[in-house]
């Protein structure tokens, strides 16, 4: 009997997961090759021998998802699996149609079916879009679990952008690891906020090897979900956030909606910034979505040294640029500080945009005067760099997960956003943790 022929749609993280744990010692399929969107430049590259195992002795090639009708012709694929989050539901079943119209299978594979389980405790933090506050919580949720005396080790959701052979495992405890392993803007943003607190953070490609290492470490493993990603680990307790500044987008977006019908607890984020009438619409969606959960609500105050800089300038305001772009917000944390400070104006990027900064605000044509803080690699980041130096204002906003000040050369002043996550009132995380039982 052959093989079924398989392909994988991805966006380098959640497709190699799916490809290890479901595919990769699989004798009845042939996963033939993977597509990739979403970020810029990871197709064209070989899912390694090393990775891929004694089934795949050349690898596996990763094309552009451009690509995708042709390639199931081209290759009789028999099923193509979806495997990439922050898709509306509405575009994904696009992207089956398209699918099935070329002659394939569309699949979809389960939580269940991916999850990897631990000998540790693990609690995940997940969303339902990008952008909501996941890697706060992570922080918050360390906190509360360190003040018990208990060893914390995040393992971040999959950024492995580079030479993939050298990101099976990585494990940052420092800047310095940081530098070793050539990280881009992104996976800084993600992994410094951890360190500053003293927390150990894992990453790369084989999830497995990961816990395995993770585990020797650890008391309690904590997922640190992406995008709005379902967790690569079975959850003993599973945190998902939800955004008032995008409501419907809860149960709208795969697999988001998956996530809050796992969650639970359910954590209303930037309900300090949001229309109150939000924050009751998110409510009501949760109690007929999952009635189960337990709720909690907290805000994202903005911490700054003398914001009163901001007032009367000319500001160029960088926010988090995966927040911006698939994730669609159309505002941050940064926009909210030149407003609540008295910029004078907000200075329009898009005219001195270069290279692949200007290409993304074609792609992206929602995010408007606001600059995105794409660096998915030195090329990228070199561009974004020039793009800063370039626009004519008085003062910089940098309201990224890391101080950019550190990756950019900015000639001009600049100033910082930080924001941690805050709970108001009552049940606390604290509180939900203890009724859930992962805490006594």
């Amino acid at each position: 009997m052959s093989r079924r022929r398989v392909l994988i749609m991805g966006a380098a993280g959640r497709d190699f997961h799916n490809f290890n744990v479901v595919f990769r010692d699989n004798p009845d399929a042939e996963v033939v090759c993977f597509t990739a969107t979403q970020i810029p430049d990871i197709e064209g590259r070989i899912y390694p021998p090393k990775l891929a195992g004694p089934l795949y002795p050349e690898g596996i090639p990763i094309y552009a998802e451009s690509e995708l009708s042709d390639l199931i012709k081209k290759f009789n694929i028999d099923d193509v699996v979806f495997s990439y989050s922050d898709i509306s539901h509405e575009d994904l079943m696009h992207k089956a149609s398209l699918v099935l119209a070329s002659g394939a299978n569309f699949n979809l594979l389960s939580y269940q079916s991916t999850a990897i389980e631990s000998s540790k405790p693990v609690i995940s933090i997940c969303a339902v879009r990008t952008g909501v506050g996941k890697s706060q919580t992570t922080r918050r949720v360390a906190a509360i679990l360190n003040e018990r005396g208990k060893k914390t080790a995040v393992i971040r959701h999959p950024m492995p952008y580079g030479n993939l052979e050298e990101q099976i495992w990585q494990r940052f405890a420092s800047y310095e690891d940081l530098d070793r392993h050539k990280c881009t803007i992104e996976e800084r943003e993600e992994y410094e906020p951890h360190i500053d607190k003293g927390i150990i953070v894992w990453a790369g490609v084989d999830y497995g090897e990961i816990l395995n290492r993770a585990e020797q470490e650890a008391d309690v493993i904590l997922w640190d979900g992406g995008n709005n990603d379902v967790p690569f680990y079975k959850s003993d307790c599973h945190i998902v956030l939800l955004d008032p500044h995008r409501p419907g987008h809860e149960v709208t977006y795969h697999p988001g909606e998956t996530n809050l019908r796992l969650a639970d607890i359910v954590v209303i984020n930037k309900i300090d910034t949001a229309d109150p009438k939000n924050v009751d619409q998110l409510r009501n969606t949760v109690r007929e979505v999952n009635p189960g959960a337990i709720v909690v609500e907290a805000a994202s105050p903005i911490f700054m040294d003398e914001p009163q800089q901001i007032t009367g300038k000319r500001v160029l305001v960088i926010e988090d640029g995966p927040t911006l772009t698939h994730g669609e917000m159309p505002y941050g944390a940064g926009l909210i500080a030149a407003r609540k400070w008295g910029a004078l104006e907000t200075v329009d990027p898009r005219p001195w945009a270069v290279g692949s900064i200007k290409d993304t605000f074609e792609k992206y044509p929602h995010i408007g005067p606001l600059l995105p803080a794409m660096g998915y690699s030195e090329k990228q980041i070199k561009e974004l760099e020039e793009t800063v130096n370039k626009v004519p204002c008085d003062l910089v906003i940098v309201a990224t997960p890391i101080d950019l000040r550190r990756v950019l050369k900015i000639d001009k002043p600049a100033i910082r956003v930080r924001y941690e996550l805050q709970e108001i009132g009552t049940p606390s995380l604290e509180d939900a943790m203890k009724m859930v039982g992962v805490i006594g």
